[in-house]
């Protein structure tokens, strides 16, 4: 049985597509190589170095927060949630990961500009690195593809009008 691997439609002009990518200070070494994934998968597909920016906040929490502002600028198509969440001994890795999921999730219901998730929740810092550039790829720039198909499905829905 053959794997499905999607493909972005080719349709989808990205010259005039504006994205913020938001990464949280926290595992920084981790969260840095994921956001320079999403922002040279967006250059990859045609989107201008111009309509890309990008922001940092203090941890994975507070990405909701800079999600939530940068929306209400109304500047951007998509915007990108950058982080990394490693299991510890206390039960915070479980509150950190539920806030950040609740809020992306009621953003994404709530508002029209997509917030994609870019987060990633590992049990082990090697679990981490493996999805950040290591053997199991780069979930940022997987993070910056769901993107760009989101920016195309939203077009679609308008021109439904």
């Amino acid at each position: 049985m053959s794997q499905y691997k999607p493909t972005l439609n080719p349709t989808l002009d990205t010259g005039n597509v504006r994205v913020a990518i938001v990464a949280a200070e926290w595992n920084s070494h981790i969260t840095g190589v994921l956001a320079e994934g999403a922002y040279a998968t967006l250059l990859a597909h045609g989107v201008k170095k111009s309509c890309v920016d990008r922001f940092d906040v203090p941890g994975t929490v507070e990405l909701t927060f800079a999600a939530s502002q940068l929306i209400e600028t109304e500047r951007y198509d998509a915007i990108i949630i950058i982080g990394c969440v490693i299991k510890g001994d206390t039960p915070h890795f479980d509150y950190v990961c539920q806030s950040v999921t609740q809020g992306m999730t009621a953003l994404n219901a709530d508002c029209d500009t997509p917030v994609i998730f870019g987060v990633l929740t590992t049990l082990d810092e090697q679990q981490a690195l493996d999805r950040a550039g290591g053997r199991l790829g780069n979930k940022g720039a997987e993070a910056a593809e769901t993107a760009l198909k989101m920016i195309e499905f939203r077009r679609r829905v308008d021109s439904l009008d």
